[in-house]
């Protein structure tokens, strides 16, 4: 028991015997912290013979990812791999294959820019939303078969949690005359 005369009155309220003292989530239940296993995407990874690129320096006035609460936003990515890029017209220069290689291309490339920023993609619990960009010749219109290349990837790496909502549209041009630019949301473990 405390002695009354040690207790300094102006810096600890007494507390009287059975009287606990209130805050605001007295009778509510703590949110309990959500825990995920590290590396099991990494060994996904290396069982599927994937190795991510080096993460790519954006190009201009932006940040790759931000991170808000637990949420992750991903600016538009092409389809770069390390010192290869992937340009020109889906049904003109490039075959619908091609375009849908050009996609997977881009999403291993957003995965090395969530690698880095992160530091485990682990820490990613699930993908919300897609939304794909394709540079196209006039006439096509296929453009959801081109983004399934980065769909059918973050699928094949992350199960279910990589399934998303997701849109997909044709242009004339993007940005150094690159073929696809995709740009994604993702929900994060808290």
């Amino acid at each position: 028991m405390l002695n009354d005369s040690l207790r300094d009155s102006t810096t600890a309220p007494r507390l009287q015997r059975g009287n606990a003292p209130r805050t605001a989530h007295r009778g509510l239940r703590r949110p309990v912290r959500e825990r995920y296993a590290a590396d099991v995407i990494a060994q996904r990874l290396e069982k599927l013979g994937i190795t991510l690129p080096p993460p790519v320096s954006p190009a201009g006035t932006y940040l790759p990812c931000l991170i808000d609460d637990d949420f992750v936003y991903v600016s538009g990515h092409g389809p770069i791999n390390g010192t290869s890029m992937i340009t020109g017209r889906v049904g003109a220069d490039l075959s619908l294959e091609e375009g849908r290689e050009a996609a997977r291309m881009t999403a291993l490339s957003i995965l090395a820019t969530l690698q880095d920023t992160l530091g485990d993609l682990d820490r990613i619990k699930r993908f919300l939303t897609v939304f794909g960009m394709v540079s196209v010749a006039p006439g096509f219109t296929q453009t959801p078969a081109v983004i399934d290349g980065c769909s059918n990837l973050l699928v094949e790496v992350f199960g279910d949690a990589g399934r998303h909502a997701r849109s997909a549209v044709g242009l004339s041009e993007l940005p150094f005359g690159i073929a696809v630019e995709i740009e994604l949301c993702a929900r994060l473990h808290a």
